[in-house]
């Protein structure tokens, strides 16, 4: 039961950083980001935010932004303080999450690979031809299944038991 609670509480400190990051900080550094999840302690003394930028990588220093989520932490945690009805507030530590841009970076790698495109085209047009062949006897069945439904009204043609 004590990890259902963490999660929930885990998922009301995210929306609620989340806005408050959103409505109420000013620091330039911090810019648009978001909060991929919290994670919180069994005690409920600490919670770790993993963010990533909403900006292109290019644009947006993490460490910077970083710093700027570090020195917005105390103030982020008076005000989280008293938005949640919570009898201890978690300190706040926050966690640039890397696992989007890998994730970009990895399917970017694999899109580029050309005999994987070609593969790709083939395993998808061989998967075409055995559907249609395959679809082919099943569609002529119900055809004639149901033609003897049309045809055999009232004479026992088309009814199974």
């Amino acid at each position: 039961m004590a990890s259902l609670r963490n999660e929930r509480i885990a998922e009301q400190v995210r929306g609620e950083l989340a806005r408050l990051i959103r409505v109420e900080t000013s620091d330039p550094r911090i810019g648009l980001l978001t909060l991929t999840r919290v994670k919180v302690s069994p005690d409920l003394s600490t919670a770790t935010i993993f963010w990533s930028p909403l900006e292109l990588e290019d644009e947006v220093d993490p460490e910077e932004v970083g710093r700027g989520l570090d020195s917005a932490a105390g103030f982020l945690r008076t005000r989280l303080a008293a938005e949640l009805s919570l009898r201890r507030t978690p300190s706040l530590s926050f966690r640039h999450d890397r696992s989007i841009e890998e994730g970009s970076r990895t399917l970017a790698l694999i899109r580029s690979l050309p005999e994987l495109a070609e593969t790709r085209t083939e395993d998808v047009t061989s998967t075409q031809a055995s559907s249609t062949q395959a679809s082919s006897p099943q569609a002529s069945s119900t055809q004639t299944s149901s033609t003897r439904e049309e045809k055999g009204k009232g004479e026992g043609y088309g009814q199974e038991e």
